[in-house]
């Protein structure tokens, strides 16, 4: 493997655990003070139903009722992280969420994300799980 490979295995190492732990404390420790740590402005914000800026975040998470994160799949490439997984108190119930976050200087400046409803195997065409 090459330096420069190498370098972009680390890079994307080190953001991976930054998403991981920023969402942890954030959202199932709800922990506001994350934002501070993991989080950067300005926070370019692609979901359509969310402001950008931090600020937004800040109102949201205190009020979440028994939500949780549980990530099922996890890639990174670059400034990129990705995960795939099954949320609970974000809607009525449950969702699949595709989260992408962009990251700078081991901080979260921009985030995308893909909400589906969550449907049990028995319920698709195929018998497949969604997650």
């Amino acid at each position: 493997m090459t330096m420069a490979a190498n370098t972009a295995t680390d890079q994307a190492q080190r953001n991976t655990e930054i998403v991981l732990t920023a969402m942890r404390e954030l959202f199932a420790e709800k922990d506001i003070t994350a934002l501070d740590r993991y989080w950067s402005e300005p926070y370019v914000q692609h979901s359509p139903q969310m402001a950008n800026g931090l600020d937004t975040l800040r109102a949201v998470v205190p009020g979440l009722e028994g939500f949780s994160w549980e990530p099922k799949r996890i890639a990174a490439q670059g400034d990129l992280v990705f995960t795939h997984s099954i949320v609970h108190g974000w809607a009525p119930n449950p969702v699949v969420i595709v989260d992408i976050f962009r990251l700078e200087n081991g901080r979260i400046v921009e985030h995308w994300d893909v909400i589906q409803d969550f449907t049990s195997p028995e319920a698709t065409v195929t018998g497949n799980p969604m997650i």
